[in-house]
């Protein structure tokens, strides 16, 4: 960081029934000094109300319901706080196997994913399942929270047995690597403070990581992808309004229309009603283009290296969300930046269908060509999702694998 900018983390939380999640997050909040006097007094007044000695900090995530009493959290819920050093957004997912679908929207577009784990239990099926999930997504940091370590007596062995276990896991699904750290959120145990009961882990307390893990590559410094969202007419002059999604456009920059690849140059760009020489991502622009080409919404336009990849057969990895399967043979939509195209499911890794949240390898046959990215290159030139023509339900989130 430089000067006195402070930058935001995204990051998602996953674990499984009954690990702890709800109060680590309730501690982080707590000892961050992220939550408000009236919100202190009504958990510990609702403590009281269950008999409850000291207040019960998963109150704080659950809304002052408990999950045991609801049965199960069903949503993601968002969180924003901050520290001196950083702002916060907290994508607080339930970790229950028919909730893998909340899981996947909560950590699309975070940074980081904090998977948690009882010592006690170490790693179960539901763990794998968010180390799936974490590197199907291609998030860039993963932090392993062994929690309840007072309850395994704060004992080493212990939690060096559950990172091995977990490293094999991690490298089963493609993480690139990850940060174990053992907590006690109860007790507060090295979430924000460093613990005093096990001088034999020498990394840093939770909220030290958050703190100082770097932030992701600034979308600025990638190639140029801009989709095109509205086509806006003044007399025979045609603007072109949307989001550089990343990248930075100059006037006079050389670009290519996609899917014509037809070639043009930069006339004007606008931001917030002023011309501007130049536009960064994630900026809304408008841009005019020198020539009048046939440009139209869901076109991408591109410049500098690495173009994207225009094909009419998507390979990709998937999490299906809806109810109804999705099986070989289904006539989809594709929804891919502002483009909507038609397509086909070809082939489902083998499978004969995909049920709710399952994960698995697709392959899908367009009837226009799309100009895409590797999803491991640029989360957001890399997804689409598929929708029901019939209904327009969102059906299946996909992440494109180029190979």
């Amino acid at each position: 960081m430089t000067g006195m900018t402070v930058d935001t983390l995204r990051f998602a939380t996953a674990g499984s029934v009954d690990d702890g999640k709800s109060t680590l997050v309730g501690r982080l909040l707590h000892d961050s000094k992220s939550v408000l006097a009236d919100q202190l007094e009504a958990v510990a007044t609702a403590s009281r109300n269950r008999g409850k000695d000291a207040p019960d900090l998963a109150l704080l995530t659950d809304g002052l319901r408990a999950e045991r009493e609801q049965g199960i959290t069903i949503d993601v819920a968002y969180r924003y706080f901050a520290t001196p050093k950083r702002r916060f957004i907290l994508a607080d997912t339930p970790g229950h196997v028919q909730y893998t679908r909340n899981m996947v929207t909560g950590a699309s577009t975070a940074e980081l994913a904090i998977i948690l784990v009882d010592a006690r239990n170490g790693v179960v099926e539901q763990t794998r399942r968010h180390a799936a999930v974490a590197g199907l997504l291609r998030v860039p940091q993963v932090v392993l929270a062994v929690n309840k370590m007072d309850l395994v007596g704060y004992r080493q062995d212990v939690f060096e047995r559950i990172v091995e276990e977990f490293a094999a896991d991690a490298a089963e699904f493609g993480l690139p690597g990850f940060t174990a750290i053992p907590v006690s959120a109860l007790d507060g145990d090295n979430v924000v403070e460093r613990s005093a009961h096990m001088g034999w882990y020498t990394g840093p307390a939770l909220l030290e990581f958050l703190e100082s893990v770097p932030v992701g590559a600034d979308p600025a410094d990638a190639p140029v992808r801009f989709p095109v969202q509205y086509v806006l007419r003044h007399g025979d002059v045609r603007h072109y309004a949307g989001q550089l999604v990343s990248g930075s456009l100059r006037v006079g920059d050389r670009v290519t229309v996609h899917p014509s690849g037809e070639t043009t140059e930069v006339a004007a760009i606008d931001v917030l009603g002023e011309e501007v020489p130049v536009a960064y991502a994630p900026q809304s622009v408008g841009v005019r283009l020198a020539d009048q080409r046939d440009v139209s919404r869901g076109d991408m336009v591109t410049a500098g290296g690495g173009a994207p990849t225009l094909t009419r057969d998507v390979r990709a990895a998937v999490c299906h969300l809806a109810d109804r399967p999705l099986r070989v043979g289904d006539r989809v939509l594709l929804k891919h930046t502002t483009r909507t195209v038609k397509a086909l499911v070809k082939d489902l890794g083998g499978a004969l269908a995909l049920a709710v949240n399952d994960l698995g390898r697709i392959t899908l046959r367009t009837a226009e060509p799309l100009a895409l990215d590797d999803y491991a290159v640029s989360r957001r030139t890399g997804a689409f999702i598929l929708i029901d023509p019939a209904d327009g339900a969102t059906l299946t989130a996909g992440m494109v694998d180029l190979g």
